[in-house]
């Protein structure tokens, strides 16, 4: 699970937006989930690119899959689509608010072409609907 920038301010930042849901929250439903579905959860957010890119990149070979709200980088991160491309890992997509029902800028994800899907729009549900789907993806995937 990677979150981008700003999402470390959630509980604060404009909730009428985003809710009034914090990351540790989130991250908290996300490692109860993770039981439940009897798998194995690593979790990062940065503010910085980079960061999300070497995570993007350490993951090749170490994790199965790969759910991620990138925040803004949605809108203008070529470097972060290009190392998910690289890396080939099944990705989710997930953004708390419906950035469609937003300022248009916020309409174009670089992410979505190299996801296998995108939720959006459901608060902090977004995130435990995608990290749901990417564990049912990656079962009908992995032969038994």
């Amino acid at each position: 699970m990677l979150h981008g920038p700003n999402l470390n301010l959630l509980g604060k930042r404009e909730p009428e937006v985003y809710g009034s849901t914090t990351l540790d929250a989130i991250n908290q439903q996300l490692e109860q989930a993770s039981k439940g579905l009897e798998i194995h959860l690593s979790i990062l957010q940065s503010n910085h690119e980079g960061v999300l890119v070497d995570a993007i990149q350490q993951a090749f070979g170490q994790q199965q899959g790969l759910l991620i709200n990138p925040g803004a980088y949605t809108h203008t991160s070529v470097a972060i689509r290009d190392a998910i491309a690289a890396i080939d890992l099944p990705t989710v997509e997930v953004h708390l608010s419906n950035i469609y029902r937003r300022e248009a800028f916020r309409h174009h994800s670089y992410i979505a072409p190299v996801a296998i899907g995108q939720i959006s729009g459901f608060g902090a549900d977004s995130y435990l609907w995608g990290l749901h789907a990417l564990v049912q993806h990656l079962r009908k995937s992995i032969p038994a």
